[in-house]
C-alpha cells in the first residue's frame, strides 16, 4: 500500500495544497470575523470539501480517458459560456454566474481547465509545424474563443488570466521566439504607451535589442519593430483625443493613488495592511485594518492582506514559499513527463497560477492595475476554488502517469 501511495501520490504537491486552503480558510474567517459574513466562511469550508473530491476523482481518470474527453468537454464548456451571456445572473455589473440567490457557480472558472485540455490535445499532434502563423492562430483559437466570451460579460480580471495561460503554453510547445515576439509585442508597447513616453522608449529599446540579439529574417523583424512604434504612437495619439474623464479612469486605473476615495481606495488600505504588519505581524483577530473592515469584502481579492497584517513579513513570505514550492514542482513535472500531451497540460496548469499570484499580488501592493483577479486557495469564491483543485488534480494525474507515453 505504502509503495503504491509513494508511486502514484506526489506528497509535496499534495500537502502545499492542503497548507495553501488551510491558510485561506483561516484569513477568510478573520476577515469575516467581524463583518457580519461569517457565513462566507462556512461556504468555503463547504467548497473545499467538494473541491478535494473533485481532485481526487479528476487524478483517478485513466490518463488515456482524460485525453479522449478534452474536445468535448471543452465544446460543451463553450456553450455553457454562451448559456450564461443569455440566462445568468448578473453580479456587480457581470453576466458571470449561474445560480439562486447567494448561491452560484461562475463558468468562466471552469473553462480555464477544459481550455488548457483541448489546447494541449492539439498541440501535442506531431503533425503541427508551429513554425507557421497559421498554426499558431489556430491554437490560440482554444483560448480567444473563451477569452472574447468572458469579455464579453464583462470580466476582464478573468480573460487576462487566459492570456497569461496561452503565451507560457505556446512556448513551451516549440513556438519560435519570433512568432511568440510578434504576438506579444504590440501589447507590451501599448501598455508600455500608456504609462508615459519613458516607458514607451524604454520598451522600444529593450525591443529592438531583442530583435537584433535573434538574428531572425530582417524584413519580419523590421515589420514587427514597425507595428509596435506604430501601435504605440496610436495608442498616445487616441490617448490625447480623449475627454478628460475618459483620461481619468485610464489614469487611475494606471495610479490609484491618484483617486484615494474611489477606485484607489483597496489599494491604499491594502498598503496600509501590509505595512502594519511588520516582520512577526499583530496576531490573529487583531489586525486593525480586517477588523475595522477597512477595505471592503477582503476576502475576496484582497485577501492577502489579512496574514500579511495578522502574520507579518514571516505569514506573508510563508505563503509565498508555498506558492513556489508549487510552482516549481509543477514546472518540473511539466518538463520530466514522458507524454507531450501531459507536459504542455503541466505546464498550461503552473502558468494559470502564476497568472493569478503575480497579477493578485501584485495589485495588492499597488504595482499592478486592480483587475479582479482572485489569490489561488486562499480568496473565497466557490467556482474558484473548484477550479484550482481541479488542476491540483490535473498535476497529480500527471505524476502517477509520468511514465506513459
Amino acid at each position: 500500500m505504502r509503495k503504491w501511495y509513494e508511486e502514484n501520490i506526489h506528497l509535496g504537491i499534495l500537502i502545499v495544497t492542503i497548507l495553501l486552503v488551510i491558510v485561506g480558510l483561516i484569513s477568510i474567517y478573520s476577515a469575516t470575523y467581524d463583518a457580519g459574513s461569517s457565513d462566507y466562511f462556512y461556504r468555503q469550508i463547504a467548497w473545499a470539501g467538494i473541491g478535494f473530491l473533485l481532485m481526487f476523482v479528476i487524478m483517478l481518470i485513466p490518463f488515456r480517458t482524460l485525453q479522449l474527453i478534452s474536445y468535448p468537454v471543452y465544446i460543451i464548456s463553450i456553450f455553457v459560456l454562451i448559456g450564461v451571456l443569455i440566462l445568468g445572473k448578473t453580479v456587480a455589473g457581470s453576466t458571470s454566474w449561474f445560480g439562486v440567490g447567494k448561491l452560484g457557480l461562475q463558468p468562466s472558472e471552469i473553462v480555464k481547465t477544459t481550455s488548457i485540455l483541448a489546447l494541449a490535445v492539439y498541440l501535442s499532434d506531431k503533425r503541427l509545424n508551429l513554425s507557421r502563423l497559421m498554426t499558431v492562430f489556430k491554437a490560440s483559437g482554444f483560448v480567444y474563443v473563451p477569452m472574447l466570451l468572458i469579455l464579453l460579460q464583462p470580466d476582464l480580471g478573468t480573460a487576462v488570466i487566459y492570456l497569461g495561460m496561452l503565451l507560457p503554453v505556446m512556448y513551451w510547445a516549440g513556438t519560435s521566439a519570433l512568432l511568440m515576439i510578434t504576438v506579444i509585442a504590440p501589447s507590451l508597447v501599448a501598455v508600455a504607451a500608456l504609462f508615459g513616453t519613458t516607458s514607451f522608449f524604454i520598451v522600444i529599446f529593450i525591443l529592438l535589442v531583442a530583435l537584433f540579439l535573434m538574428k531572425e529574417n530582417k524584413l519580419i523583424s523590421a515589420l514587427i519593430f514597425s507595428l509596435s512604434v506604430l501601435v504605440g504612437v496610436s495608442v498616445q495619439f487616441i490617448y490625447g483625443k480623449l475627454a478628460v474623464y475618459q483620461q481619468k479612469r485610464i489614469d487611475t486605473f494606471l495610479n490609484p493613488e491618484n483617486d484615494p476615495l474611489s477606485a484607489g481606495y483597496n489599494v491604499i488600505q491594502a498598503k496600509v495592511a501590509i505595512g502594519s504588519g511588520g516582520f512577526f505581524g499583530k496576531g490573529f483577530l487583531e489586525g486593525s485594518q480586517t477588523q475595522l473592515n477597512f477595505i471592503p469584502a477582503q476576502w475576496t481579492d484582497f485577501i492577502y492582506c489579512v496574514p500579511a497584517e495578522e502574520f507579518g513579513f514571516l505569514g506573508a513570505l510563508f505563503i509565498l514559499t508555498l506558492f513556489a514550492y508549487l510552482l516549481y514542482r509543477g514546472t518540473n513535472l511539466a518538463s520530466t513527463v514522458k507524454s507531450r500531451y501531459a507536459s504542455i497540460v503541466g505546464i498550461g496548469v503552473v502558468s494559470v497560477f502564476a497568472s493569478h499570484i503575480v497579477i493578485n499580488i501584485g495589485m495588492v501592493m499597488g504595482i499592478m492595475p486592480v483587475i479582479g483577479v482572485p489569490l489561488p486557495f486562499l480568496s473565497y469564491g466557490g467556482s474558484f476554488l473548484l477550479t484550482s483543485l481541479s488542476l491540483i488534480g490535473l498535476l497529480l494525474n500527471i505524476y502517477a502517469n509520468r511514465k506513459e507515453y
